[in-house]
Parts: C-alpha cells; sequence; structure tokens
C-alpha cells in the first residue's frame, strides 16, 4: 500500500560558524514552524562544526587557510546522510559559496541573495542601507553586488564604531558578552541612522543571537531570520 504522506524536504545546515549562531538558527526555524506535535516540525541535519578554519584569519588577516575544503567536505556528507538542499548559517562564510554549491548536485541557498530581495521586497523604495556585520563583509564586499542591482546604497559604520561590533562579535562567539559592548553597538547603529541609513541588516549571525539587545527605531533585518523563513517556505510552502 503507498503511503498517502507527503515527504517532506530535509534541509542541511553547515554549521558551526559559530556554534551558537547555528543553534540560533535551529530555534528560528523551530519557531517558525506552524506546528501542534512534534512530527510537525522540520527535520534538520545539522554538522555544528566550530573547527572551521577561521573566515577572520582567512580574509582579514591573511593568516589563515581556507575554510572551503572543510565547508565542502560538510556540504558533502549532509548531501549523503539525505539532505534535500543546504543552508550556510554565516554571511562571511558565503565568500566561498560557489566553491561549496559545484560540490554538490543539491541546492544550497544565498543568505546574501535572501537578506537583500527581502529588503527590497518589504522596502521597494529605500535607497541607503546601514550593514552591520563582520569587517570581513566590507573588504569582501559580498552584499554590494546584490544591493548595487537594486539601486541601494550600503553604509557602514564608522571605524571606531566597527571595531566595537568585531569586538562584540568575537564575544557572542566566546560567550563573554559584557553590558559595555552592548552599550557600543546601540551607538553603532544610532550613528548609522544619523548617516541617512533607513533600515538596518544585521549580516552577521553572531548578531543575531543578540537581536533583542539592538535598540533602534528603524526597521531591522536581521539576515538569520530570513533563512528561517526560508527553509520552512521551502519545505512546507508557508
Amino acid at each position: 500500500m503507498l503511503s498517502n504522506v507527503r515527504k517532506e524536504k530535509v534541509v542541511g545546515i553547515i554549521g558551526g560558524m559559530g556554534p551558537e549562531a547555528t543553534v540560533d538558527l535551529m530555534q528560528k526555524v523551530i519557531s517558525a514552524t506552524p506546528a501542534r506535535d512534534d512530527i510537525d516540525h522540520i527535520r534538520m541535519l545539522v554538522d555544528n562544526n566550530p573547527k572551521v578554519p577561521s573566515r577572520i584569519k582567512a580574509i582579514i588577516e591573511g593568516t589563515g587557510e581556507s575554510p572551503a575544503p572543510c565547508m565542502i567536505q560538510m556540504a558533502q556528507g549532509l548531501e549523503k546522510q539525505g539532505a534535500d538542499f543546504l543552508v550556510i548559517p554565516c554571511n562571511t562564510a558565503h565568500f566561498y559559496y560557489a566553491d561549496v554549491e559545484n560540490s554538490v548536485s543539491i541546492p544550497v541557498f544565498n543568505l546574501i541573495e535572501k537578506t537583500t530581495l527581502q529588503v527590497k521586497k518589504e522596502l521597494p523604495s529605500i535607497q541607503k542601507i546601514g550593514l552591520l556585520a563582520s569587517s570581513a563583509l566590507q573588504k569582501i564586499r559580498l552584499y554590494e553586488p546584490w544591493f548595487s542591482k537594486l539601486n541601494i546604497q550600503i553604509m557602514y559604520p564608522s571605524s571606531e564604531d566597527q571595531t566595537a561590533v568585531m569586538d562584540l562579535i568575537r564575544a557572542v562567539k566566546a560567550n563573554q558578552l559584557l553590558p559595555s559592548q552592548i552599550d557600543d553597538y546601540n551607538r553603532a547603529a544610532s550613528n548609522l541612522k544619523e548617516l541617512g541609513a533607513e533600515c538596518l541588516v544585521l549580516a552577521c549571525t553572531e548578531l543575531s543571537v543578540i537581536y533583542d539587545d539592538l535598540e533602534t527605531s528603524l526597521p531591522v533585518f536581521d539576515a538569520a531570520e530570513i533563512l528561517a523563513n526560508s527553509i520552512v517556505e521551502e519545505v512546507l510552502g508557508k
């Protein structure tokens, strides 16, 4: 007898960058899923691997090995385990997106593309966005090609504020966050508004972890939340 139960897609998560950000994404998926019981939730295959070589050392400092081979190995492993599509809950790691995409035969969601399109969808006339992220993103201009196609200008924090944001990101990874760092973070967000940013984009999944600590009157787009909603939509069509 054939089963009438529809086979749902399984998401594979290339995680560990950092570990808490991966768990945060999983919680966001659970929260976004309309469920009455365990069986209604989405199956997630997760490789929460904090041993992925540092993106900061590879991209900013130029002293570390490329994370690409490790990410490819993880992607292929998740595909073999039965994942129908893959996600990477780390913005900076999307510098190696093409390497991962070309290594598997299943789709790999592009977090950068999805975040950009969501901003444009919700704020179609926007011209300037403030990007809160790792300094690596500014160096490699990961979001620029996507936003420039939509005639949207990216604004970054000042050098002093960006240093504070990086210190905050490192503190979240180390689970050593201080109240003063939250204050510096909010000052960076406030300064972006004063410079003309019409919304803020949280383009680092460590910043997604402390989403509730951000104080601003601007619309905020959280890349991790956008990714979680995309996963739910892909699996459940909602």
